[in-house]
């Protein structure tokens, strides 16, 4: 997402760094034959039985039944600059749900954009991202939540930003947060192809579609619950927030949660005065993102209230099978700019989670509860809530630790708890952790001890003048440039790359061995210094590891630098699949002009894959769109006879009904 993945708010410390970059550590472990788990298809009756329901990946399943057989099917697309999504010969993509359809019995779209922002609260949201397919029925019906990162409010409303009132500031705060639609595989007739082959449905009306947007009351749990730093005069209390903004990535739990996780959240806030250390760590600036609802909402104001952003930045627990719950921020998760939080259950029961910050010079994190969570659960105590936060510290011999993140630990003399989790960053700096390039994405392979994870870029990395963190904890918004190091190893990294970590015995050891995946950019080309065996990607943000263990690979190439520049001859931004051992990589999809492909997931048959289609037709200077002149860059997916391009849901299909992939 261009406007707002990378401003400017950088780590400078002087952490310990690697001085030589090290040759890429691309010898292969022989573990990578497993994938994620997935639950069997059940057929579950009545409301209680639903409640039950756990995600597609919360179970086991017989492993032995697909080890060996990985296989990349499908004939590589072309790169594309079509005005289309483009899938491989045999496959159908359909458009399920685009910004503005009602979610659940609302109201209709206006191409137009002249919706209002209580329309729009039941609507689904603006440029959705990831998202999660919970199961009802198995792989036939289930409920979809899906985060809605940010919007463009040059296309939201028919005038763009001209004229902006309380209205507006109400309907682009509407259009955020998350959403939540039940969807079902139409069965049909046998003589109806379309339907033999099962066409996905939104179900209208449904009594668990839901909308969470910046408006809606949010409980804030954990730790830091009541610190006199989250008190606000709206909330003297400092345990309710309004609303859930910037979120990006996701995970899940084994209970039956969705987690959304707020990203770039400091862009919609205004800041005049002399900025506090905190501030500057994370980005509160007088610019903002050019968002003006501090016009008419003083929250948005920081020097009147300038509690209001330190409770944002949270992990946010959704239960979707309890419309009417109430989410919670999970502040024993950290502050941070949290692009995704995927949770991983430990042999003994405690789930460990997984989490990056994703700016450049930013950290990967880890969480582990302190009890199993069942046991935690059968207690009265959210797993999320009782546990310890780490940050990772990459070596150069290809091993790696887990910094405790805790007031015991010496480098973090002073701090309290509540002082490390409401500045994450701070905390992360003073402990040495290694400043990665951009971390992005994380997924597991569960029965092979290892984690998989995006770096998208750093075009700072390893240039002049060096410029590294403040090892106190203070650093100061800038423009951070480190050496290159072995777990980031190539200077002015336009590419990005993919890194890999597993474990001996279990998920929560402090130490971890690990190497890199894939080093970015077009294998072709010997000055991007490649690894890459296959087809050529850029900026890869959005990963997954499906259930038979093939990886999947979205691209987040900015809106500014799509098919030009060192992306040239790139294309659109694009999906991949990638075989875990061989690391052969082909191009699956390619989506419309200035989209990025982002949030992708299964059903537990692998026979449909929800992905998403975030801002096409954004323009390529940051700035709004033009109202009267909307679909200057991208038309889809309506084309003529839409108003403006949408940011939607789509369904992949292969035509003969098999699995995806093969």
């Amino acid at each position: 997402m261009s406007m707002i993945d990378d401003e400017g708010v950088s780590n400078q410390s002087d952490n310990e760094h690697f001085e030589d970059v090290l040759n890429a550590r691309l010898s292969r472990r022989g573990f990578l034959t497993g994938g994620m788990a997935t639950a069997a298809a059940v057929s579950l009756g009545g409301v209680e039985a639903l409640l039950k329901a756990v995600p597609a990946s919360a179970q086991e399943i017989d492993q032995e039944a697909t080890r060996g057989r990985l296989s990349l099917g499908f004939e590589s697309v072309p790169v594309s600059s079509d005005d289309t999504v483009v899938v491989p010969n045999g496959y159908t993509a359909e458009v399920l749900i685009a910004w503005g359809d009602p979610v659940s019995n609302g109201p209709a779209f206006k191409q137009d954009a002249s919706n209002t922002a209580a329309e729009q609260a039941r609507q689904w949201g603006m440029h959705n991202d990831g998202l999660v397919y919970f199961p009802v029925v198995g792989s036939q019906r289930g409920l979809i939540v899906q985060n809605n990162e940010y919007t463009d409010d040059g296309l939201l409303f028919p005038d763009g930003v001209n004229n902006w009132t309380q209205e507006k500031t109400n309907k682009s705060l509407n259009a955020h947060g998350v959403s939540i639609i039940e969807v079902t595989k139409r069965t049909g007739f046998p003589w109806d192809w379309r339907r033999r082959r099962g066409k996905w449905d939104v179900v209208r009306p449904s009594p668990f579609a839901r909308r969470i947007t910046g408006m809606t009351p949010i409980n804030i749990g954990g730790p830091a619950a009541g610190d006199p730093r989250f008190v606000t005069s709206e909330d003297p209390t400092g345990t309710r927030v309004l609303g859930t903004l910037n979120n990006c990535a996701m995970g899940y739990t084994p209970w039956g949660t969705y987690l959304a996780c707020e990203e770039n959240f400091n862009g919609y806030f205004r800041k005049n005065g002399t900025q506090t250390a905190l501030e500057r760590r994370y980005g509160i600036t007088a610019a903002g993102f050019g968002y003006l609802w501090h016009t008419t909402d003083k929250r948005f104001r920081t020097d009147e209230e300038p509690n209001e952003p330190n409770r944002f930045g949270w992990v946010v627990e959704i239960d979707p099978f309890r419309p009417n719950s109430t989410p919670v921020k999970r502040t024993a998760l950290g502050r941070i700019k949290h692009e995704g939080a995927w949770v991983q259950e430990a042999r003994n029961g405690r789930v460990v989670v997984y989490m990056g910050d994703d700016e450049r010079n930013e950290y990967i994190y880890r969480y582990v509860s302190n009890l199993p969570w069942k046991q935690a659960r059968f207690q009265g105590i959210n797993p999320l809530d009782d546990g310890i936060l780490y940050v990772a510290k990459f070596h150069a011999d290809g091993t790696g630790e887990w910094l405790p993140l805790t007031p015991d630990n010496p480098r973090l003399a002073g701090w309290s708890l509540n002082d490390i989790l409401i500045n994450t960053r701070g905390a992360a700096d003073a402990a040495g952790a290694t400043m990665m390039d951009r971390p992005e994405w994380i997924d597991t392979f569960p029965n092979d001890l290892t984690a998989i994870a995006t770096l998208t870029n750093n075009n700072r990395r390893g240039s002049n003048p060096p410029s590294v963190n403040n090892p106190d904890g203070s650093t100061a918004s800038g423009s951070a440039r480190p050496p290159v190091d072995a777990a980031n190893p190539r200077a002015i990294n336009n590419y990005g790359h993919i890194i890999r970590w597993y474990y001996r015995q279990d998920w929560t050891e402090p130490t971890f061995g690990w190497d890199l995946f894939a080093l970015c950019g077009d294998p072709a080309n010997s000055l991007h210094g490649s690894t890459i065996v296959g087809d050529k990607y850029g900026s890869p943000d959005g990963i997954y590891v499906d259930p038979s263990g093939l990886i999947w690979i979205q691209t987040d190439v900015s809106t500014s630098t799509i098919n030009t520049g060192a992306y040239a001859g790139f294309g659109n931004n694009q999906m991949l699949a990638a075989h875990p051992e061989t690391r052969e990589t082909r191009r699956f999809l390619v989506g419309p002009p200035q989209c990025e492909i982002t949030g992708v997931f299964m059903t537990p048959d692998r026979r449909t894959m929800f992905v998403g289609i975030q801002h096409p037709g954004e323009r390529p200077d940051d700035l709004p769109g033009d109202p009267l002149n909307p679909k200057q860059f991208s038309s889809w997916p309506d084309g003529p006879d839409g108003g403006r391009p949408r940011s939607s849901l789509i369904v992949v299909t292969k035509n003969d009904g098999g699995i995806i992939g093969s």
